[in-house]
């Protein structure tokens, strides 16, 4: 009988695990793995004037892959993730060091400050941002003129990449400062003691021991930025309306997918531009983490 006890009590703890789990497997399903399922779906039809919506296959992923516009559209945020990520990650890693060395005068209201910015909403920090870029009427164009200079081309073609990672820069850096500040918070301080009696200052343990165990949450904050980066949306769109000449509906992969399916009506190569895109992000953060843990194999070798 104590054996018989002992089992219904396992069993009871096992049949309520599924029940735990279920909510949120049910609301994956609903709002996940649904829209996505329909979305696959109609990137294999295509609408036409004569029959209406008939089934093409690979056509529109054929079409895709083959579209200019698109593939304008993926190397530019290509290249903004090759320009903004690296300056965004340095400055959330140094700041995520100076706090963690408790040598900052006012480290609580630095790290308030260099944080805020996360919890601006992007559109309000796009407009606020388009604002100070403004030609006719930015600040700095005002101070500019005020002392004779020119008036910084923030919102021109060969600019507007850079004013855009600049924005981008200002929303996150806070936001992978917490993450990396977090992580160091979780270092032992054994480690940090044996350092000490061994004599290395605060670079050596810089380098030797918290660098290296920011490893992992360094390459967190490196996936959502590949996401963040291909998925740039917001900032090009509501600077589109002061820049029309310079940002165009296919500016992004992401923007030309909306204007494609908002605009233009073509939902369906719309849903394969979206695909392609999610492809795209899918291999280049599956590259980023098998790269990542084959030097980490090295290392351990």
């Amino acid at each position: 009988m104590d054996r018989i006890d002992r089992i219904r009590p396992r069993r009871k703890h096992r049949s309520a695990g599924p029940w735990f789990v279920a909510p949120f497997l049910v609301l994956f399903v609903l709002f996940f793995v649904t829209p996505l399922g329909y979305a696959a779906y109609l990137s294999f039809f295509q609408h036409k004037l004569i029959g209406g919506t008939v089934f093409v296959g690979l056509d529109n992923y054929v079409k895709a892959v083959a579209d200019p516009q698109f593939l304008r559209g993926v190397l530019r945020v290509a290249t903004f993730f090759v320009i903004q990520v690296p300056v965004m990650l340095l400055l959330a890693l140094l700041f995520a060091l100076a706090l963690d060395s408790g040598l900052m005068w006012l480290s609580r209201v630095v790290r308030l400050g260099v944080f805020v910015p996360y919890a601006v909403p992007s559109v309000v920090a796009t407009l606020m941002w388009g604002y100070l870029y403004g030609q006719d009427y930015g600040p700095f164009a005002q101070l500019s003129r005020f002392f004779g200079l020119p008036v910084p081309k923030f919102l021109t073609d060969s600019w507007m990449l850079g004013s855009l990672a600049n924005v981008v820069t200002w929303e996150f850096v806070g936001y992978n400062m917490i993450i990396l500040y977090a992580a160091l918070r979780t270092i032992p301080a054994e480690l940090y003691e044996a350092a000490e009696v061994d004599g290395a200052g605060a670079w050596r343990t810089a380098w030797s021991i918290k660098l290296p165990a920011l490893r992992p949450a360094l390459l967190l904050t490196l996936l959502f930025s590949v996401i963040g980066s291909f998925q740039l949306f917001n900032e090009p769109k509501l600077l589109k309306t002061i820049a029309p000449n310079v940002i165009d509906s296919g500016y992004t992969a992401n923007l030309y997918a909306y204007s494609l399916a908002f605009t233009g009506q073509q939902v369906n190569y719309a849903a394969t531009v979206s695909f392609l895109l999610g492809l795209v992000i899918v291999v280049i953060s599956y590259t980023i983490l098998i790269t990542a843990n084959r030097r980490s194999r090295r290392a351990a070798a």
